[in-house]
């Protein structure tokens, strides 16, 4: 197969290679962690809520975070959200679920 190379160098060509994988981080489409979700099903009330408590402290610190961290905490508040015993954690965890799905909606509309 011949390619169309007319007028490009060696390091213009090596420039225009791009990794999927890396574009389908950016554009949030590799949106399931399913060790992470595994984890997450084996947890008792209990340890949901610690996890929670690392979620955020871990989150806290970053300004921009990784589409992973942002899938985790989808991941986590769904599963809150479906256990919670409450009303009131019933819905802090499903406007976090929905707040952490619009995050990864926007990165998926991004450039």
């Amino acid at each position: 197969m011949k390619h169309l190379t007319v007028g490009m160098t060696d390091e213009q060509l090596s420039s225009n290679v791009i990794s999927l994988e890396v574009v389908r981080r950016q554009r949030g489409l590799l949106q399931d962690d399913p060790s992470y979700h595994t984890k997450i099903t084996r947890m008792n009330k209990f340890e949901l809520l610690e996890e929670m408590a690392r979620y955020h402290e871990s989150k806290s610190g970053l300004i921009d975070p990784p589409l992973e961290v942002l899938v985790r905490g989808r991941i986590l508040f769904r599963a809150l959200e479906l256990t919670a015993e409450t009303n009131e954690l019933q819905m802090l965890a499903s406007s976090y679920r929905r707040q952490l799905e619009h995050e990864i909606n926007q990165r998926q509309r991004a450039p």
